[in-house]
């Protein structure tokens, strides 16, 4: 029985024009997120068999493996979700007005304003080295904000930290339409960011308790 499963897209392939064309959400949710879905549950079965038979010469490589695709599948089921068409409100900056003040806020005291804080995750997500995400986080021990830099889907990773908004900068997320130009749609990707998606994610994260304090 599989365990994960692909989501269904909360909108058509054609919903995010122009900032992404339909081809290129196609081929990355069918494709290759269906890929790190497929990945995940085959290295649990493998894994089940090296219990089974008592057999772990493999499992470096299974862990691994397992980090790879679990990672990648729930970074991709964050991203979809974390954007929507200008038309439908995606796009802007968080405010007060649209319900999600209390994001708005947080973003202000953990970066200063969210002018620094875009020009931060923009950078971050640009000049991620070879294939990775740009990360915005709620660390739960300080109970504040932060960026991050993930390398592939699971390197780099502050432990504890909860990912609210994520921005693909895989070359599978872009080249069709912005060649080598990672910098261009990232920029663009602020056209498309859902607050109200990002603020859910952020109000779940605050409200959980952290396992460790000092």
């Amino acid at each position: 029985m599989a365990i994960y499963t692909l989501p269904e897209l909360p909108y058509d392939y054609a919903a995010l024009e122009p900032v992404i064309n339909p081809q290129i959400i196609e081929l990355h949710h069918d494709k290759h997120h269906a890929a790190y879905v497929k990945g995940a549950n085959d290295t649990l079965e493998q894994l089940e068999e090296a219990r089974d038979k008592e057999q772990w010469g493999s499992i470096n490589g299974l862990e691994k493996n397992l980090a790879f695709h679990l990672s990648g599948h729930i970074l991709h089921s964050i991203y979809w979700n974390n954007m929507n068409s200008p038309k439908d409100g995606g796009g802007g900056e968080p405010l007060a007005a649209d319900g999600v003040g209390d994001l708005a806020d947080a973003i202000t005291e953990s970066f200063g304003s969210f002018a620094k804080f875009k020009a931060q995750l923009t950078k971050a997500s640009a000049t991620t080295q070879g294939s990775g995400w740009g990360v915005l986080a709620y660390e739960p021990i300080s109970g504040r904000l932060i960026v991050e830099q993930v390398y592939d889907h699971q390197g780099n990773v502050g432990q504890g930290s909860v990912p609210i908004l994520v921005f693909d900068a895989w070359e599978h997320a872009f080249y069709l339409q912005y060649k080598n130009q990672k910098v261009d749609f990232i920029e663009a990707m602020w056209q498309v960011v859902n607050w109200q998606d990002v603020n859910k994610r952020y109000q779940a994260a605050k409200a959980s308790v952290p396992l460790i304090s000092f």
